[in-house]
């Protein structure tokens, strides 16, 4: 099945990428205390060579004390690690890419195997990253607005720095989706309630000062999931009706592009028909979708962790979904994290020259 459309130009805002291949964020803990170094700007900048269209960074945290639970995952504040990311976007706009930072707060987290503890415990809506496992504080008022004021701060420096777009992280049991979670927001004030979209609310102010911050013709994509670490099954929205109680008033507080995360694209999100996640949110609220999970390997990435490799699988029923128009962007992840050049071989039909996926890669920079 021909791949072409997945290299036609896509403009939206401030985005203006020369094809539909996006680069999905990836966790790399290449950054000690926090500072990307000049090896983390060689591989995003090795990406942009390759051809992809956008690449999202891994996810990089805002001001707050707790935000992180690993001294080696990068900020998105602080005069040295902005620094950092100037070297980064300015490389990749050197090789003729486009980028956006992943802004994130992981929220109550399990402590890091390291050992590593931010300053101050770890803080949610209510102290739980899970049904019944309590590890952190319960956030206040003022512990919530200061969040979303950094969130906004982080925005602006994006585009002050050149980024051509930035995406929030609202899924994976992270912070936002913490929120939206009702086996971790068990809060009974204005941040909390029985239904998803009253438990949207503190994404709903993110998204409000984030536009704010960078004005209307910055795009602003939203990562968001369904699925939990905790609950693979899980389904924040169980009919079609809630998602879109849920996703039209993200779309109305600012988000330009929703970035689907599932483990495998492949899968319809409810039953009666074969559309998934990114397919339904963008029949749901006509915006633009991007669309992710175990796109060109067998095997998803979660087993990548316990040491399950992946081969290169067919991307037939990819663009059998795309040329329909479920979704208008593809993210891609382990393959680009193991090759730099996979865009150009998928271009170019040399699809004997694709390579597999390793947990080795997960350890390492790959230039090559």
């Amino acid at each position: 099945m021909s791949t072409n459309s997945l290299f036609e130009p896509f403009r939206l805002k401030s985005l203006n990428i020369k094809n539909r291949i996006v680069m999905a964020p990836m966790t790399r803990s290449f950054s000690p205390n926090g500072i990307p170094t000049d090896q983390v700007a060689a591989y995003y900048q090795k990406r942009a060579e390759g051809e992809v269209g956008l690449i999202l960074s891994e996810g990089t945290v805002i001001e707050r004390v707790s935000s992180s639970n690993d001294a080696n995952i990068p900020h998105f504040y602080g005069e040295q690690a902005l620094a950092g990311w100037q070297k980064v976007i300015n490389g990749v706009h050197s090789a003729g890419g486009s980028m956006g930072p992943q802004i994130w707060h992981m929220g109550i987290m399990d402590n890091h195997h390291s050992g590593w503890l931010p300053g101050q415990p770890f803080e949610g809506p209510s102290g739980l990253n899970r049904p019944g496992n309590n590890n952190g504080n319960t956030m206040t008022d003022a512990d919530i607005a200061d969040a979303i004021a950094a969130y906004g701060r982080a925005a602006a420096d994006a585009k002050r720095l050149g980024f051509d777009c930035v995406e929030l992280h609202g899924a994976h049991g992270y912070l936002i989706d913490q929120f939206f979670w009702e086996g971790t927001n068990e809060r009974t004030d204005v941040y909390g309630g029985k239904t998803l979209a009253e438990r949207s609310r503190f994404g709903i102010e993110v998204i409000k000062e984030v536009r704010k911050q960078v004005g209307e013709d910055f795009a602003v994509i939203i990562r968001l999931s369904q699925w939990k670490p905790a609950d693979y099954t899980n389904q924040l929205a169980k009919t079609p009706q809630e998602m879109e109680a849920w996703l039209n008033p993200l779309a109305d507080a600012g988000v330009d592009v929703f970035h689907c995360s599932q483990r495998r694209f492949w899968e319809p999100e409810f039953e009666d028909s074969d559309l998934n996640f990114a397919g339904w949110a963008k029949k749901l609220t006509g915006k633009a979708t991007i669309t992710v999970g175990s796109v060109g390997l067998t095997g998803e990435f979660l087993a990548a962790f316990g040491g399950e490799s992946s081969q290169p699988s067919s991307l037939d029923e990819l663009m059998r979904r795309k040329d329909r128009g479920d979704f208008d962007l593809v993210g891609v992840g382990r393959p680009l994290l193991a090759d730099p050049h996979w865009v150009q071989k998928i271009r170019d039909g040399r699809t004997s020259e694709l390579k597999g996926f390793t947990k080795a890669a997960l350890g390492e920079l790959v230039m090559e």
